[in-house]
């Protein structure tokens, strides 16, 4: 009889081992997210590289805060969907066509949100570096520099055009430190020890308009305002979006780049 009980017991559990297997199967097969309007991530529980427009955005439209897994870099939000502990991440069109590239289980769902511009921010009440800024950027975008730089880094002619002080450039003035998120690819990102992008061109020939060297300072993205405000950074320029909400701490230049956030799901 204690025999027939122990085969009865072993029997049972090894059921319930095999029901449990079974389920536990299941619950790791990859979930299908589909999303086609904003209204659809209200649900899901989203990766945003923290203080980003997608940030922003995404925390607006969730209904839980708790759904919001905020993370310093935009790869490691992209790294965490990958390993399935998010339904999808938010962010920067640009960005996102990168880590796209390097990862083919991905893919991008774009119309979702409005069209927004990126703008370089001082410090508020900074009427004088705001003035020479844009002085600068306008004689930039008529000469053809802004497309050519941001043509360097995005489109087919990627690679082809480096800016470069011109010789002779007077930088006699000083020294202007620019604070940005160097996670940001192609806008701004590591190459060896050297910090590269859009951004970072944009504002050394910017820099070499106005007089000044230029100097990078490599920061969280949320503490760039911070800095710009209290005097540690010049500006800022991380492919930051215009928002009001931004705007009631900073000043912004206008604007050198359309852009928009789009959703990077599994395929």
């Amino acid at each position: 009889m204690k025999f027939k009980k122990l085969v009865s017991v072993v029997l049972v559990a090894a059921c319930v081992f095999s029901l449990a297997a079974c389920g536990s199967d299941k619950k790791s097969e990859d979930k299908k997210v589909e999303v086609t309007k904003a209204e659809d991530l209200k649900n899901l529980t989203i990766g945003v590289q923290q203080g980003t427009t997608g940030d922003l955005e995404s925390s607006k439209i969730v209904k839980k805060d708790t759904q919001m897994k905020r993370y310093p870099k935009g790869a490691a939000a992209v790294q965490a969907l990958e390993s399935g502990k998010l339904d999808c991440v938010v962010i920067d069109a640009q960005p996102a066509k990168k880590f796209v590239e390097k990862n083919d289980n991905l893919k991008i769902i774009d119309g979702i949100f409005d069209d927004e511009q990126y703008a370089i921010c001082v410090k508020k009440g900074n009427s004088k570096l705001l003035k020479e800024m844009n002085a600068a950027l306008e004689e930039l975008k008529k000469d053809g520099t802004v497309d050519k730089i941001i043509g360097n880094y995005i489109g087919d002619d990627a690679g082809k055009y480096q800016y470069k002080t011109p010789e002779g450039t007077d930088t006699s003035k000083g020294t202007l430190v620019m604070a940005t998120n160097a996670e940001f690819e192609p806008y701004e990102y590591h190459e060896g020890d050297a910090i590269v992008g859009i951004d970072v061109d944009m504002s050394q020939a910017i820099c070499d308009k106005m007089g000044y060297k230029l100097k990078v300072e490599d920061m969280e993205f949320d503490s760039i305002l911070p800095a710009v405000a209290a005097g540690k950074a010049d500006f800022g320029a991380a492919g930051m979006t215009v928002t009001d909400e931004r705007k009631e701490n900073a000043d912004f230049t206008d604007t050198y780049a359309n852009a928009s956030q789009v959703v990077i799901v599994k395929k």
